[in-house]
């Protein structure tokens, strides 16, 4: 008999205006987006009230998240995160709808959804080749 495996988590995107918040310190509204064998199951969205790295992370983690997706976010923010269990993408940038299905494909690492000046260390961290991204500017979203 064969067993098939799923992989199951919760991922946070900070959402402003349709887009990936630039920065995620300062956002408040977030989607937490429960995500099964790389589909969308369902997704709620939340806010985040406390601008406190601490807080924040603790909120995260308290509503199950795993993996936080965000533009940029500072280095107490980041190390508040990691410590609560969350794996942190940053610099990412662009429409959350297409974010989500780059990241539900595994295409979350093309340069289109780097953010503007943002190379290498990343890149790196992720395995991919470093090197200067494309951003988000000039490119049309339709």
């Amino acid at each position: 008999m064969l067993f098939a495996i799923y992989t199951f988590m919760k991922i946070v995107v900070p959402e402003w205006q349709g887009r990936i918040s630039p920065v995620f310190d300062v956002a408040n509204k977030i989607l937490l987006v429960d995500i099964e064998d790389h589909r969308e199951l369902q997704r709620q969205q939340g806010a985040l009230v406390s601008a406190a790295p601490w807080a924040r992370a603790d909120t995260l983690r308290r509503m199950g998240a795993e993996v936080l997706i965000c533009g940029a976010v500072s280095r107490p923010m980041e190390t508040a995160l990691r410590t609560a269990g969350i794996n942190v993408i940053h610099n990412i940038c662009g429409p959350v709808e297409e974010v989500l299905e780059a990241y539900c494909n595994g295409h979350l690492d093309e340069n289109v959804f780097m953010m503007p000046g943002c190379c290498g260390r990343r890149r790196q961290f992720r395995g991919g080749k470093g090197g200067r991204g494309g951003g988000c500017q000039g490119r049309s979203w339709s």
